[in-house]
């Protein structure tokens, strides 16, 4: 939006535009920054500039203020950036979904936009290049709360294609918010895998100088480069500095922080490798290159719901959803429990064919119906648990396993199966 009112007089009475430097300054003190658009949650009076640190500030003007243009903002260059090839590097496929480390800063403005074109998106980290030979596309360009099954089957096709045609692994850039839940999916849709496939996030833009997007990236690049693992991982920074990042399972990991660097963690397992800088150290167990082809089965049956036990929780709630759903995931209270009220409503469920599966809302631990009398209520009312299995995991697992099959034993049986590393052989202390 452009400035108006006093803010937009100043601008203009120095042939200011956005993306100029210029120079804010009232008595003896003055700001210098990249000029940056004016947006609906600023107040009229307010003219916002991006710091040479990368962080934005917004500057109230008064009839005092002065502004001049240090320097004119920068021409865009309209020529289409060529990816280069080298003969003697291996070739690694990003495939964007979107989040916030697929943008990239226009050093015009100061604006940070989504990369759309498969070009912005790596010559916005150039240094992918001196590793490897990048073949990258954007296949969505969305809020990963906006992600749906049909978008996890559109990427496990296209991740199943890039490593059939010669990549050597594939990076998927993609929002946190439901990283987990896509590297749930592409764990269970994707089998005999001839490299890895890394789900990697940023917690920070690439406009801010904490911005771990760079970092992250890399450090999958090497993972796909310089190693014979052949999973479904999630890549984020290992702790707050930039020291090193870690490799998580994909169906054995969680977002624990909103805006930590290091939010994600293993949950009921070690994560699978440590990468810091060239170095690459692993640290459990972990399947190792195929020679393929990568087969996908991505049927998968959306009529499923995960529902979070607590307190007042009522039969009615639990009777509504059964209805109108193939399968439900309950996140239990400490070992997998629910109340007595709720015991009737799963058993009319699984009476009429609905699948029942429990998981436990404390995630560290596992599910154990065999304790105390409610959990064997449960167990008599034909609900299943899960073992160690995370809720979001076993909502996606319950999806895919519908997709699967369709007689109700084989449905568990693939439930109960240790597909993707999704049950726990042994947790770590």
């Amino acid at each position: 939006m452009k400035y108006s009112g006093l803010v937009g007089e100043l601008l203009e009475g120095a042939a200011a535009e956005i993306g100029d430097v210029i120079e804010v300054s009232r008595g003896d003190q003055a700001q210098t920054g990249i000029l940056m658009p004016h947006h609906d949650f600023s107040a009229d009076q307010i003219v916002t500039i991006k710091l040479y640190n990368g962080y934005n500030i917004g500057i109230r003007v008064d009839k005092k203020t002065k502004i001049k243009v240090v320097s004119k903002k920068e021409s865009k260059d309209q020529k289409r950036q060529v990816l280069p090839r080298d003969a003697n590097k291996k070739d690694v496929a990003v495939i964007s979904t979107g989040g916030t480390i697929a943008s990239y800063v226009d050093y015009r403005t100061g604006a940070v936009h989504p990369a759309i074109s498969a070009e912005e998106l790596v010559f916005s980290v150039p240094e992918l290049l001196d590793l490897c030979n990048v073949r990258a596309k954007v296949l969505y360009s969305i809020l990963s709360e906006n992600m749906k099954v049909s978008h996890w089957q559109g990427l496990a096709r296209a991740v199943a294609d890039e490593l059939n045609s010669g990549a050597v692994g594939v990076i998927v850039p993609h929002g946190t918010d439901t990283l987990g839940f896509t590297s749930a999916a592409l764990s269970f849709m994707l089998r005999n895998l001839n490299g890895p496939v890394v789900c990697v996030g940023a917690q920070r833009s690439s406009d801010r100088p904490s911005s771990d997007a760079i970092i992250n990236l890399l450090a999958s690049t090497r993972l796909c480069v310089d190693s014979d693992l052949a999973e479904v991982v999630v890549l984020m920074h290992g702790e707050t500095s930039d020291s090193y990042t870690l490799a998580h399972r994909g169906t054995k990991v969680r977002k624990m922080h909103s805006s930590r660097r290091d939010a994600f963690k293993s949950i009921n397992a070690e994560p699978i490798a440590r990468i810091e800088g060239s170095q690459i150290t692993f640290t459990s167990e972990y399947e190792k290159r195929s020679r393929g082809p990568v087969e996908v089965k991505d049927k998968i049956d959306g009529r499923a719901s995960m529902l979070h036990f607590y307190p007042g929780f009522e039969a009615e709630h639990f009777d509504m959803i059964a209805q109108n759903v193939k399968g439900v995931v309950v996140a239990g209270t400490g070992l997998g429990h629910v109340s007595e009220e709720i015991l009737d409503s799963v058993r009319k469920a699984v009476d009429k064919g609905v699948h029942v599966y429990i998981t436990t809302q404390c995630l560290y631990g596992s599910v154990n119906l065999n304790v105390y009398s409610t959990g064997r209520d449960m167990l008599a009312s034909g609900a299943i648990p899960l073992g160690d299995m995370l809720p979001e995991t076993a909502y996606v697992k319950l999806m895919w396993a519908m997709g699967q099959a369709e007689e109700h034993g084989d449905v568990k049986k693939l439930m109960l199966a240790n597909i993707a590393g999704e049950f726990s052989t042994r947790r770590p202390v």
